[in-house]
């Protein structure tokens, strides 16, 4: 786990920039940039969360896995191995059942937060050992409408260790997914969900290996693609309904907001 250094020039850097694998470097040198990009999405829900006041903190851990040094065959320098690390929410939860989401959860006290927050979540959901894990930086916090307001923790595993779920009550699936599958332009798309007596949410999707991937996870993800250079171009005028893609990929979701809160 890594502490931030105050004499390091942004105070979302956690570690010197020579730290940070090649490809990820577009990301961490401006992490302001990834909000931006998600708060500007038009009819994203991300954006009425502003108005929302925030009562408790949270963290989720955006964990990529791959080589230190850049490839010269794919755009932004993405690995060949690179990957994320994703899970899937246990159906019976009382709120996002069935949904994609990275590790992570709200604050316990004697946390460091926020990346003690997201490693330990993560640990608890996953089972991964946290001295494999690098913390890189830290994003701005998103409020989100359950009176959260959430970390992103950027990280890249430089030592994997063995993942899979660990209380079924809790999440039903843990994967590691290629990054550059699942950025190709087949998998990519936008989904369209209409909302009583507001504008209609839109927004970035993946759906890869059966699951569907979209709302916070989503967004956040076409956000981190566009500003470190990764995006192969893709249609973004394939606009799918929500609820036809939620059914499309066995209907283990539930939609409600687009900004899933954390566990």
């Amino acid at each position: 786990m890594t502490r931030h250094d105050p004499k390091l020039p942004d105070a979302n850097l956690l570690v010197p920039r020579t730290e940070v694998p090649e490809w990820l470097r577009a990301v961490t040198d401006d992490v302001s940039e990834v909000n931006k990009k998600v708060l500007n999405r038009g009819g994203d829900r991300a954006r009425i969360a502003a108005d929302f006041v925030a009562t408790r903190s949270a963290a989720v851990l955006v964990l990529f896995g791959g080589s230190f040094a850049a490839a010269t065959d794919y755009p932004g320098g993405v690995p060949a191995d690179a990957d994320i690390l994703l899970t899937e929410r246990a159906t019976t939860l009382r709120t996002h059942g069935g949904q994609i989401a990275f590790p992570g959860g709200a604050r316990d006290p004697g946390d460091e937060y926020p990346v003690g927050t997201a490693l330990r979540e993560a640990w608890e959901e996953t089972g991964l050992v946290a001295d494999g894990v690098d913390a890189l930086a830290t994003l701005p916090v998103f409020p989100v409408p359950s009176g959260f307001e959430v970390t992103p923790v950027l990280a890249h595993w430089s030592r994997p260790s063995q993942v899979s779920v660990v209380d079924e009550g809790e999440t039903a699936r843990v994967t590691r997914v290629n990054l550059r599958e699942l950025l190709s332009p087949e998998h990519r798309f936008q989904v369209i969900r209409e909302i009583p007596g507001m504008a209609p949410y839109l927004g970035p999707a993946f759906v890869y290996d059966g699951m569907l991937v979209w709302g916070f996870t989503g967004g956040l993800l076409a956000a981190i693609s566009e500003t470190a250079g990764w995006d192969v171009p893709w249609d973004r005028d394939d606009v799918r309904p929500l609820e036809q893609m939620i059914s499309e990929t066995g209907g283990r979701q539930v939609s409600g907001f687009a900004v899933e809160p954390p566990r």
